[in-house]
């Protein structure tokens, strides 16, 4: 279960903050519900001051050079890299991966990231639309049974580094699941499935973040 998934870290004006979902582009609707759903106040960030404002982080799928470019025009990429400094939380699917990993194998001319996971990804690994697949993946920190994974455009951890530690793996190895101190990074994206295990270990480290125990990414 996810402890205590509403998040109770208090801001100055005594108020518990919320968890925020990165809303600059891609299905970060779906996350929001799904958050909801497991009980958390859920609020969209855009911003520096949303980003200021929040306990923990969810960024989703979608395309991540646009959502690189968006961070920085509307000034919430410095924000939320100091946030992941400070050890906040954060979960990244599909493209959100892409945004938490120290290198890119494959960006765009310009793209940056926020950094955080010491890992090297690589855009679109299996190919474009029509290559979107499904698999079981045994991920043992969640438990049984196995998790059904959808793979949409999907990136994969092309060089793990000692930082990082590897949640699930496809059949040939291919690490599609990563984990660093209090950031979490999927290849598949779990809120289009009726399995939420990865929200609700993303709300545990929350609830720890919030009580203080917070795991900062770097050694």
């Amino acid at each position: 279960m996810a402890g205590n998934p509403q998040g109770h870290q208090e801001g100055a004006a005594g108020a518990a903050r919320p968890v925020g979902v990165l809303a600059l582009q891609g299905d970060f609707r779906e996350h929001v519900s799904v958050l909801r759903g497991l009980g958390a106040e859920v609020v969209t960030v855009r911003r520096p001051e949303e980003a200021a404002a929040i306990s923990g982080l969810v960024i989703p799928g979608g395309e991540s050079s646009v959502m690189d470019k968006l961070s920085r025009a509307f000034g919430v990429a410095e924000a939320l890299k100091r946030r992941i400094a400070e050890g906040m939380p954060v979960y990244g699917t599909c493209a959100g991966l892409i945004m938490l990993a120290d290198r890119i194998v494959d960006g765009i001319r310009g793209q940056e990231s926020l950094g955080g996971l010491d890992v090297a990804v690589r855009r679109n690994a299996f190919g474009g639309q029509t290559e979107s697949f499904e698999a079981e993946l045994s991920v043992p920190v969640l438990g049984d049974p196995p998790m059904h994974a959808i793979f949409i455009r999907a990136p994969v951890v092309a060089e793990l580094g000692p930082g990082a530690t590897a949640l699930a793996t496809l059949d040939d190895g291919t690490v599609v699941a990563v984990e660093q101190g209090n950031l979490l990074g999927t290849s598949f994206h779990p809120e289009m499935t009726a399995d939420y295990r990865f929200h609700q270990y993303f709300l545990q480290k929350v609830a720890g973040f919030d009580n203080g125990t917070a795991r900062s990414s770097r050694p």
